[in-house]
């Protein structure tokens, strides 16, 4: 019998041995992990038990390897031109040192879980270098894009092909070639490269969608990235139909059919990561053009904790989904958060004792002890009838999707009558609109006060990047935009992001959330009894202590989170 290989330690032990946490730091990590899911790593750093510095000096343990600081380390040109340009950035890797004599590179890396790489550069070096072995070193992932950037520069999206794919890019085919995708066509292999490498990128630089858009003489590829389209280096015009071809091939649409819309779903496995892909293509007068959502279910944290919200914000949402019954709105924009904002009242109330049933279209995230029901309107399951069902499914707390028609909508009033609490979305401006929605879909304004707990508006807008944020004073025309004079921000401060290699030259890293709740006290239940005027009911809010988004946009800009242009552009003042 062939003896087993050693047993890799796991992480949390190799931290515990170097006395870095405790067995309950471990034991409440763990519980946390199965609860909310994500890395051991990032929820211990996130818990404030260990730096980030702890977590890859422990990884580089668990896999063998040696930490490099690459901030004191000059390679010589010899040694970086083993490797190519394409090769360093797509695999993030810098190599250290070679031993000519044991044919081994010695590169750094930023992941020790990616130990394909190593393999795959050894492939690739084989006709150089034959024989060649790789071995690893951990660096931090701050060193790798300085290195990077110092040592192979910039790059577009040929940098995660190969010479020969590159070459075939140069080339072109034709159209009636490009269709033939997963046949034996010289082109099919770059075809794959490319998605490949578009798809880690965007996982790379957290981007939520991917655009692919032809026109006559280009072919267009745009990231989202916090919000805002980021262009990308266009890769050949001719590239388009066997790219697109390809992605419908893989997420199971009809690639002969060009001529209508169509929409489909992706399931992959990146680095280790599992990521959801909604395609949507849409026909259009040069090709049809394709947009591919990103759903990192490993790069998320359901816990309203982590939202953002000021203290008051976080109590107060927390009391309201505490709420035996009633219906609690989450307003805003396509693209703010709201289904996030959902998720975590959700993940926040899931315990032993509450039954929790959703109906959504689509399922974005799984919530382990939540049944969650999914919409098919192929089939005639809809809303209002899965919203029917559940209702005979004994539960303490529903979750609507959205409310986008009147029989929805008086189904969620009724579940709320009889003893449920029902959180649900709709598509209005601020709080105090989504009454003005609710009684256009045709609900009656005594039922809207009988059950109405409260409206939580939202917008996202973007932070600005810690690495290159700088302060100034900001012109009168600025603050006259905000609606404030120099003597209203006597003594604050204001800042803006430079732009780095860290953000992409953007100054925004990351977002962050602007809330307006609106609680439905007596006083606003008996306004929307007397059908009174949105204006007038946003002022009732406003005297209980509601904080428009403009307002809540004003602190973030007062904590030098987020910057005036970013609040200017997703909220209004409202008089």
């Amino acid at each position: 019998m062939a003896m087993m290989g050693k047993r890799r330690k796991l992480l949390g032990q190799i931290l515990k041995e170097i006395e870095l946490v405790t067995e309950g730091d471990i034991q409440e990590a763990l519980a946390k992990q199965k609860k909310t899911g994500g890395l051991i790593g990032k929820i211990l750093i996130d818990a404030g038990v260990c730096s980030e510095g702890d977590i890859t000096m422990a990884l580089a343990a668990q896999n063998d390897m040696s930490f490099v600081d690459l901030g004191g380390v000059e390679i010589p040109i010899e040694l970086l031109d083993l490797l190519t340009e394409a090769q360093a950035q797509t695999y993030r890797v810098v190599p250290l040192e070679f031993d000519a004599a044991k044919k081994t590179l010695v590169v750094a890396m930023d992941d020790p879980t990616k130990i394909v790489v190593f393999d795959e550069l050894s492939f690739a070096l084989q006709g150089r270098v034959p024989g060649i072995r790789i071995q690893g070193a951990l660096a931090s992932k701050e060193d790798i894009d300085a290195a990077l950037d110092k040592y192979y520069g910039g790059g577009g999206l040929g940098k995660g092909l190969g010479d020969e794919e590159l070459a075939q890019f140069e080339e072109g085919v034709t159209g009636k070639e490009a269709m033939s995708v997963d046949n034996a066509d010289p082109d099919a292999p770059a075809v794959v490269k490319l998605l490949n490498f578009l798809l880690a990128t965007a996982i790379r630089d957290r981007s939520s969608d991917i655009h692919l858009e032809p026109f006559e003489d280009e072919f267009r590829v745009r990231y989202r990235v916090d919000g805002a389209l980021l262009q990308m280096e266009n890769p050949p015009r001719e590239l388009s139909s066997p790219l697109i071809s390809r992605i419908k091939v893989i997420s199971k649409l009809d690639i002969a059919e060009t001529r209508m819309p169509q929409d489909g779903r992706i399931e992959l496995t990146i680095e280790g990561r599992n990521v959801d892909l909604r395609v949507s293509t849409l026909p259009t007068m040069f090709g049809e053009s394709c947009v591919m959502r990103i759903l990192d279910r490993s790069n998320v944290s359901l816990s309203l904790d982590n939202l953002g919200l000021r203290q008051n914000d976080n109590e107060m949402i927390k009391a309201l989904i505490a709420k035996p019954n009633g219906v609690v709105l989450v307003t805003g924009p396509t693209g703010s958060g709201k289904t996030t904002t959902l998720y975590c009242c959700l993940n926040h109330m899931n315990t032993p004792d509450m039954k929790i049933i959703t109906t959504e279209d689509p399922v974005e995230y799984d919530l382990p002890g939540v049944m969650q029901c999914q919409v098919n309107s192929e089939v005639g399951l809809t809303y209002a009838k899965a919203l029917r069902s559940i209702l005979r499914q004994d539960p303490d707390m529903i979750l609507v999707g959205e409310i986008r028609d009147k029989e929805t909508a008086s189904i969620a009033v009724e579940a709320a009558l009889t003893g449920h609490l029902v959180l649900s979305t709709l598509h209005t401006n601020d709080a105090a609109s989504a009454i003005t929605r609710m009684v256009d879909i045709g609900v009656e304004h005594f039922l809207i006060a009988a059950t109405l707990e409260a409206i939580i508006a939202q917008r996202l807008v973007r932070k600005i990047c810690s690495s290159c944020k700088e302060f100034y004073a900001p012109e009168e025309e600025h603050l006259y935009e905000l609606g404030l004079r120099a003597q209203d921000v006597a003594g604050k401060k204001f800042a803006y992001g430079k732009g780095c290699s860290r953000c992409n030259g953007t100054g925004y890293k990351g977002r962050m959330g602007l809330y307006e709740i609106l609680r439905c006290t007596d006083t606003i239940k008996q306004m929307i009894m007397d059908q009174a005027g949105v204006a007038q009911i946003r002022e009732a809010g406003r005297r209980g202590g509601m904080r428009t988004l403009r307002e809540s946009g004003l602190l973030g800009i007062y904590d030098c989170s987020t910057s005036i242009e970013e609040v200017l552009r997703e909220t209004m003042i409202m008089e």
